[in-house]
């Protein structure tokens, strides 16, 4: 499915706010309530619009403490990859994964209450994965962005 700028519109629009009506969304967009209704079920369909979600606070919602976890593997021996991703779904403390070239094979980025969570996190968890052969820890002092909306506003601009 190609993207066009009405696409783009919508997507934009439901990433400030995934709770607004077809009808807010036809207003925002120029378009015709049915128009919307169809173009969403259909960006749904193809898999670009994912799932819906609700942006929470995490030092509100109680976790204090957020790292940057990277680690290398010693063998890059498929079952261990694969027991490390299966590892990684299974623990909700684990955001964000991502398998990366340069000096760490994945980056992770990490949330729990404290330091004692994060402690028994890398205790329980990271350093008994088989494979692991570094692990390296960046702890976050202050979060200057998170943002999760694409920038939908700059591509594509030349495009309907």
């Amino acid at each position: 499915m190609t993207l066009d700028a009405k696409d783009r519109k919508i997507l934009s629009a439901l990433q400030q706010d995934s709770r607004l009506t077809m009808q807010e969304l036809a207003e925002r967009t120029g378009m015709s309530s049915s128009a919307v209704w169809r173009r969403v079920k259909s960006l749904e369909e193809a898999g670009i619009i994912d799932r819906y979600a609700a942006i929470v606070d995490t030092r509100k919602a109680g976790f204090g403490f957020s790292a940057i976890v990277h680690l290398t593997l010693a063998r890059h021996e498929q079952k261990n990859v694969e027991r490390f991703i299966k590892e990684v779904m299974r623990h909700p403390e684990v955001l964000e994964c991502y398998a990366t070239s340069g000096e760490a094979d994945f980056h992770l980025r990490v949330v729990v209450e404290d330091i004692d969570a994060y402690n028994a996190f890398l205790d329980d968890f990271i350093f008994r994965l088989p494979g692991v052969s570094q692990v390296r820890s960046n702890i976050v002092l202050k979060e200057i962005k998170a943002d999760t909306a694409l920038p939908f506003r700059n591509l594509g601009t030349s495009q309907n």
